[in-house]
């Protein structure tokens, strides 16, 4: 009897420390409803949700992660294959996988370091400070492992900059960082290279060349490049890339300029404008031997860097030099046009298939009619969704968000471009609001590492958003969305792996599985 009731409170005092650590460290979101159609969940210097890294289960069950409408974020729940009779309900949505049929791989996930980025983050206490650089970037957070630097200024800056203003300066002899590099990139790219597991990968996008080198020496356009600064343009980003490497960053690409559209109309955002065929002689000419003379020859350089409307017809006119389409690794594609056809990205992969395409921008609350920022607007987390799913089908190879932290007026910006964030900064409560957005980033993000590759998916009837893919872990990732105001019943049918899933997707629920 005594050796019974020592047994009943070791399992006891076992159990107490399991829960206990759990309690530790599985941490759930703080809800909080500001009048919209779901939730944000709150974090300060002591408090902020997580989601650890997933530990896969053996062969013959699945995890599955929800986040929904109604408020659930990343609520995990264990299931088992099965095979049943039950399996045939004629109501099931059936998911048809095979793993024999590879697509593309991923390069990565992640945001872009913008001065109003590193002004909400240093706005807030070291605490809640580091809580939101870990909500990003560690193991607990959304793994971020590829993130977009801007070169100088941007419409996210207080005022507009480049590195060499004043005089006309050919040599760049004046050419310097500026106070934001300091005080807001450098700092928080380092921090977060100490949080990432793996490696943390950099490109680098210019909005706007020195004033001088411009015929209408603006930041802003319309305009172009006077022909005499082509040369000194190129050198421009060799400074940049060197500037960083003297502060211990390098980085894994850079694109041949931010929104080239943009200088072609008139415009408040700084740029830079380029007609394919401007675009074309200055990286045959310029910047493509330039770089690949460099140190720095390794980089990828990442043509295009705007709207879907540019592909593939304004890369047709650039390759129509063969030294372009050498120098060229990839393209560069902005969310702001995706009501036109996903499509188009897929034509461009079957013509240029060596070439990779990343998705490098996207934000919503973007233009003059809508309400830049939402707190716990659940449409927000689809929007993101729907775009990523479409971009994965259609070749896409990873995707940027743009800035991780805005203010609550979706500032700063010094241009009144207002915008939202998957994390809004209240500085004067000391406090940040992880968006339904965050979430659903996170069900790609947190479960889609580099190296996965993409694998057929297929669906009985047109009811869910899905896209699929195996890891480097062998494990198999399926992201299922379901935007319909009911449940949905599904079975997953892998034949390969001789797996088969019935599970519910809840109604307006973004949902991911996970399984060896």
């Amino acid at each position: 009897m005594q050796e019974t009731m020592s047994s009943i409170a070791t399992v006891l005092i076992f159990l107490f420390l399991v829960i206990h650590i759990t309690e530790q460290h599985q941490k759930p979101c703080i809800p909080r409803n500001y009048g919209l159609s779901s939730v944000v969940c709150v974090c300060n210097s002591t408090y902020c949700d997580n989601i650890l890294q997933p530990q896969l289960l053996p062969r013959g069950q699945y995890l599955s992660y929800t986040s929904t409408l109604s408020g659930l974020r990343f609520k995990e729940k264990r299931g088992n294959f099965q095979i049943s009779s039950e399996s045939k309900r004629e109501n099931s949505v059936v998911i048809d996988i095979d793993s024999s049929k590879t697509y593309q791989s991923i390069f990565g996930w992640g945001g872009s370091f913008t001065d109003a980025t590193g002004i909400n983050i240093k706005s807030l206490s070291s605490g809640a400070a580091e809580n939101l650089i870990r909500s990003y970037f560690s193991e607990e957070g959304l793994e971020y492992n590829l993130c977009r630097v801007p070169i100088g200024g941007t419409d996210f800056s207080t005022h507009g900059y480049s590195y060499n203003d004043g005089n006309e300066d050919p040599q760049l002899s004046n050419f310097k960082l500026a106070f934001e590099d300091y005080q807001y990139k450098i700092p928080l790219i380092k921090a977060a290279q100490n949080l990432t597991t793996g490696k943390l990968e950099l490109f680098a996008s210019a909005w706007t060349a020195p004033k001088w080198m411009k015929h209408n020496e603006k930041y802003t356009g319309p305009d172009f490049l006077k022909k005499s600064m082509y040369q000194p343009w190129a050198n421009y980003y060799l400074k940049f890339l060197k500037a960083y490497k003297q502060k211990g960053i390098e980085f894994w690409g850079i694109t041949t300029s931010n929104e080239p559209s943009t200088g072609l109309i008139p415009s408040r955002i700084n740029s830079v404008g380029w007609l394919p065929w401007q675009m074309r002689e200055w990286v045959a000419e310029n910047l493509g031997p330039t770089i690949r003379n460099s140190e720095f020859s390794d980089i990828k350089i990442i043509g295009i860097d705007d709207q879907i409307f540019f592909f593939p017809l304004y890369i047709d006119v650039m390759f129509e030099d063969e030294r372009v389409k050498n120098y060229i690794d990839g393209f560069g594609l902005h969310w702001y046009w995706n009501f036109l056809p996903p499509m188009l990205l897929t034509v461009t992969h079957n013509k240029y298939s060596d070439k990779f395409i990343l998705a490098t921008e996207a934000c919503e609350g973007a233009g003059v009619y809508k309400k830049h920022v939402l707190l716990g607007e659940w449409n927000r987390a689809e929007s993101y969704a729907i775009d990523i799913i479409k971009d994965l089908n259609n070749w896409v190879t990873g995707w940027i968000d743009w800035n991780m932290a805005l203010d609550v007026t979706g500032g700063p910006t010094y241009i009144s471009n207002n915008v939202d964030s998957p994390i809004i900064v209240n500085k004067t409560a000391g406090e940040f609001y992880k968006q339904p957005m965050y979430y659903a980033l996170g069900h790609f993000t947190k479960f889609i590492p580099k190296g996965s590759q993409r694998i057929y998916v297929k669906q009985s009837k047109e009811e869910v958003d899905l896209v699929a893919f195996i890891r480097p872990d062998n494990a198999t990732v399926i992201v299922a969305m379901n935007r319909n105001n009911h449940d949905v019943d599904v079975r997953i049918e892998d034949k390969n792996n001789a797996v088969e899933i019935l599970d519910i997707l809840p109604a307006r629920s973004i949902n991911t599985f996970l399984y060896l």
